[in-house]
């Protein structure tokens, strides 16, 4: 009940910020949010708050996953790299959408989790990968779309090499000491056309961290 409850409430709040994707809002009511954070939180599964997972990570509120995603622009047959697997909830509802989703985390528990929630909703396409995704993801192809969901002090270049021509990355990146922006870079050619999205609050990358956890 508080899985049917939470999900009407969160897509009147969507639509509201003018998200009415079809395909992403019913990617989102395939995916149970419940099932992606800690017990004690299930009652704000579905709330905008920011909810603590393990290893000092956090989830994002479930407006600001469902925004994030609207602004992918996922269309089925894409492949998909995303930065941070967190819960693995964006990684699960992209691969509903999305042909093939390869998230790469940091840290093992996290991977873990995330893979076991992807067996438990037979999201094969998926793939969970504990690596450090600071400097790109070589000899894993092209994508047709990359989400990081841990902050960059600049604009990730290294990842040009990976998006197809047309392909857009969503990233957050530093501004100030205090504030980080959501950014769309669209791939054109050898450069990046950038469209500052809407200020987000998220951790910095910390590089080369995965070898040690």
């Amino acid at each position: 009940m508080i899985e049917k409850e939470g999900f009407a409430s969160l897509v009147l709040r969507l639509r509201a910020q003018g998200i009415t994707d079809l395909d992403l809002l019913t990617a989102c009511e395939q995916t149970p949010r419940s099932q992606f954070v800690p017990s004690q939180f299930v009652p704000d599964a579905y709330s905008s708050r920011t909810i603590p997972i393990e290893c000092g990570s956090f989830m994002e509120g479930a407006d600001l996953a469902v925004r994030i995603l609207a602004r992918l622009q996922l269309k089925p047959g894409h492949r998909v790299l995303e930065i941070g697997t967190g819960s693995g909830y964006m990684s699960a509802v992209m691969g509903r959408i999305a042909e093939r989703v390869l998230s790469v985390e940091r840290y093992k528990t996290l991977v873990q989790n995330a893979q076991a929630r992807m067996d438990s909703l037979s999201l094969r396409n998926v793939i969970i990968r504990q690596a450090d995704g600071s400097n790109g993801m070589l000899g894993e192809g092209t994508f047709d779309r990359i989400l990081a969901t841990a902050a960059f002090t600049a604009v990730p270049r290294f990842y040009a090499d990976q998006l197809v021509h047309g392909g857009s990355m969503i990233v957050p990146l530093v501004v100030t000491e205090e504030s980080c922006m959501m950014v769309r870079l669209t791939k054109t050619g050898s450069r990046f056309e950038r469209e500052d999205l809407f200020p987000v609050s998220y951790l910095p990358l910390a590089s080369h961290i995965a070898v040690y956890l």
